[in-house]
């Protein structure tokens, strides 16, 4: 296989996903990660072979940027990891692609549909896909609700401002003070995230259903891996009609009878080291789907009943190592492709 080089985006704690890369990529051809973020404090950014430091997602030159570290990089393959780039990554993949960079990313609308809960519940209605009732904090006036009841941001991730409410005056409260509230019924049952693999044209690859057994700051801190059919059934139709492509994680509840979506990600999972360790290796499917190659089904191929749990490292730096000098920098500005066309 063709030598392939790797960008991963918003690299940040993601220390596993970058590794995982790093052998994919030394195992097929020996092709390089490259690293970005815009703390130079960010750990996995030195877990790549080089790195650079960039603007926030939200700079107008974010895209042409990128663009001009793959030219310089020589990149075939871009993995985006934080749900504020996935629109903006969703509306540039076909420039990008056109270019010979493939992004592993589903489109802008569903990168949007995905950000957006009540869009979400929405798009689940219209879809027949079961999910909790919604109701905008705007809308709570004159509506009856069954507690507990959830409370969380309408654009947010992790379990940032997510609570649980019992009564009428908390909901009142806690829906004044989170920003965007929505209001969700509480569901009950076994929780689970699934990690899922599409190709580029939404072909679903692999589905991996883990348990979700203690979690940290909205992450899987110790889950065990689930051959849960109603699960993985439920995870490949949502992945099916949200036109998932590249990798994506579906949170869902399993009561025994019936499976609900809570919520979907189309991006990598940050418990994705535990589907990785059980077989189902995402980082080198996906280099070999960007070399051409026709991937075939994995879907079941992963070990049941597989355990993770996590625990904190460290890496130490000079200060002096920390910024990146000068002449390392890519010469980003003159050498963007059609500045213009992404710049109003």
């Amino acid at each position: 296989m063709k030598k392939i080089n790797v960008l991963v985006t918003a690299a940040s704690r993601r220390v596993p996903l970058v590794r995982a890369f790093r052998d994919a990529v030394e195992k097929f051809g020996k092709g390089r990660v490259i690293t970005t973020d815009i703390n130079p404090l960010s750990p996995a950014l030195y877990f790549g072979h080089r790195h650079h430091i960039v603007p926030l997602t939200t700079d107008r030159y974010y895209i042409p940027i990128i663009e001009s570290i793959c030219d310089v990089e020589d990149v075939s393959l871009v993995i985006p990891t934080i749900d504020d780039e996935l629109p903006i990554f969703g509306k540039a993949r076909d420039r990008l692609e056109s270019v010979g960079i493939r992004v592993a990313i589903s489109s802008e609308q569903t990168g949007l549909i995905c950000n957006d809960k009540y869009e979400t519940y929405q798009f689940c209605l219209e879809n027949d896909i079961p999910v909790p009732a919604t109701t905008l904090a705007a809308d709570i006036d004159g509506r009856r609700f069954k507690y507990p009841a959830i409370v969380k941001p309408r654009f947010g991730r992790g379990s940032v401002n997510v609570f649980t409410v019992q009564t009428e005056d908390h909901l009142r409260l806690f829906s004044n003070y989170v920003p965007d509230a929505i209001i969700q019924d509480f569901v009950e049952g076994t929780e689970f995230t699934v990690d899922v693999l599409c190709n580029f044209s939404g072909k679903v690859i692999s589905v991996v259903p883990r348990e979700r057994l203690v979690i940290r700051a909205g992450v899987s801190d110790k889950g065990i891996t689930r051959k849960n059919k109603a699960v993985m059934d439920f995870a490949e139709k949502v992945a099916v009609r949200l036109r998932i492509a590249g990798a994506a994680n579906i949170q869902c509840k399993w009561d025994g009878n019936r499976v609900t979506l809570i919520e979907v990600n189309p991006r990598f999972s940050g418990g994705i080291p535990l589907t990785l360790a059980s077989g189902a290796d995402f980082p080198s499917w996906l280099l070999q789907m960007t070399a051409g190659i026709d991937m075939r089904s994995q879907v079941g191929k992963f070990q049941d009943g597989l355990a993770m749990m996590s625990f904190e490292e460290s890496i130490f730096a000079r200060e002096s190592d920390l910024l990146m000098h000068e002449s390392e920098k890519p010469r980003m500005l003159s050498r963007m492709r059609d500045v213009s066309s992404y710049v109003n």
